[in-house]
């Protein structure tokens, strides 16, 4: 991998972006479960996407304001190993479905940092964008100065306007166990380009 830095790369819609991805070296590819978003699948497709990642790469269900009964039939229909929290769940719920979860915050206050760094160990925290109106993949950066401080208390996934050309400073300034992309490889929503992500893994060494 990556010295050390775990690369997700969210927000796919077709099998040819999934394959790109899993031979660039991700750690994690991530489906949006969300219907608003416009990156959205249906569960046919999420299935579809899914059923030959291979089990070393983390499969990730993206969710806003899950259900513990959501969650657990996209878990049972498809071949999701993570699912990854973006509304107002109570992340400690979700680890009963035997699934690795993380949970989305936005550091808008000092106040957050704390709220994050309290949460359970158990949860990987993904630090992205305050946007409560669209829940990620708009481009918009996360504050790196309280990720940064919220990185030196635990473990994080700092996502939020990451492409190539910022993706070094981003992890040399922030300290992030692992780094999540979506509209940074893209060249629509959820059309990803094979020569981006290239490009944004080799910054990421």
């Amino acid at each position: 991998m990556f010295s050390g830095v775990h690369v997700k790369i969210c927000g796919f819609t077709r099998e040819e972006d999934v394959a790109a991805a899993i031979a660039a070296g991700v750690w994690a590819v991530g489906f949006v479960c969300w219907p608003a978003s416009p990156r959205a699948v249906t569960p046919d497709r999420l299935r579809a996407l899914t059923a030959d990642v291979p089990e070393d790469v983390r499969r990730v269900a993206v969710m806003v304001d899950a259900t513990l009964e959501n969650a657990r039939r996209v878990r049972d229909e498809s071949n999701i190993s993570v699912v990854q929290l973006h509304g107002n769940e109570d992340p400690l719920q979700f680890l009963s479905l035997g699934l690795d979860v993380i949970k989305a915050v936005s550091l808008d206050s000092d106040a957050a940092v704390d709220r994050a760094a309290a949460l359970p160990e158990e949860v990987i925290v993904l630090v992205d964008a305050h946007d409560p109106a669209r829940r990620g993949g708009t481009g918009a950066h996360a504050d790196w100065v309280r990720a940064s401080a919220l990185a030196a208390c635990r473990p994080i996934i700092l996502a939020g306007g990451l492409r190539a050309d910022n993706i070094r400073q981003a992890i040399d300034q922030v300290g992030p166990w692992g780094v999540d992309v979506s509209s940074g490889v893209e060249s629509s929503p959820g059309i990803k380009d094979a020569a981006l992500i290239s490009s944004l893994m080799k910054h990421a060494q």
